[in-house]
């Protein structure tokens, strides 16, 4: 996309406040400029995949989604992170002035920190337990690269035979019941947590280089009501990152892609006009 200087570069229509309150059906993300793309904010209980390669803001992107949630919006969050520590989360957050530990204790959001070690078959069940026992409507999954490298296929495999997944009269070699097994437990994962009630999950996934599908992963794609695509240039330039929305169900979205800023205050999206 071609680069726009600062003087072509216009912020969006919504980018001081966005929508006032949730309305109800819709999941307003507060994030400067991004809600008018999506009609006013996320269909509610929807699962989107937030989608780019390292270093262009995807994390960024899901915290201030769950910020904005406890603080304007009074709606409780939880972030499950398979890749950081707690304390690097809080860290980073407060890079942008976001105090994530006294949020925490006022009861409005959550951190569960997974090793991928501690990954088992009963992940998803411990954090469906916690959205329903705490009435999270915010939920982030980082990342669906890191589960799926480290899918727990070795516990499931016990309980789930080959005629299972990909039935009872096909031949296949070991390398690829291993790749269907794991295709099984994402779109079982996704599943799962497009069918928690009123909860809204945003769910990090890494970019696919080749260019032939949009998440590494090549499913997450398609089991997701909704994709965001973050791309990274390093050209140059105060917009060197871009947004588009690739998909958004149950709501006509915004097609073009849009200039991205991360500032002080966190990520900015910019109106090409």
């Amino acid at each position: 996309m071609p680069k726009k200087s600062s003087s072509q570069v216009k912020p969006s229509k919504g980018e001081s406040k966005g929508m006032n309150k949730n309305s109800g059906d819709r999941v307003p993300t507060g994030i400067p400029g991004f809600d008018d793309l999506i009609g006013g904010g996320f269909p509610n209980g929807a699962s989107i995949l937030v989608c780019g390669g390292p270093g262009t803001g995807k994390t960024i992107f899901c915290v201030q989604y769950l910020i904005n949630g406890a603080k304007d919006y009074g709606e409780k969050g939880l972030l499950v992170t398979f890749e950081q520590r707690k304390e690097d989360v809080i860290n980073q957050a407060k890079q942008f002035g976001w105090d994530l530990e006294k949020i925490e204790k006022e009861g409005k959001i959550s951190i569960m920190a997974i090793p991928v070690s501690k990954l088992t078959r009963k992940t998803i069940e411990e954090i469906k337990e916690k959205v329903k026992k705490e009435n999270i409507k915010r939920l982030v999954i980082d990342s669906l690269s890191t589960l799926i490298i480290n899918a727990p296929i070795y516990s499931m495999s016990k309980e789930m035979s080959v005629e299972d997944v990909v039935g009872d009269n096909v031949m296949f070699s070991p390398p690829i019941i291993g790749e269907y097994f794991t295709q099984k437990f994402l779109y079982s994962f996704i599943d799962e947590l497009r069918n928690l009630s009123l909860c809204t999950t945003l769910l990090i996934g890494e970019a696919d280089q080749s260019g032939k599908y949009i998440s590494r992963d090549t499913l997450s794609e398609f089991a997701c009501d909704g994709i965001i695509l973050i791309n990274f240039e390093s050209m140059g330039g105060e917009y060197s990152r871009s947004l588009i929305v690739r998909k958004m169900r149950q709501t006509k979205n915004d097609e073009d892609v849009h200039p991205m800023e991360i500032s002080k205050e966190g990520i900015k999206i910019h109106s090409i006009e």
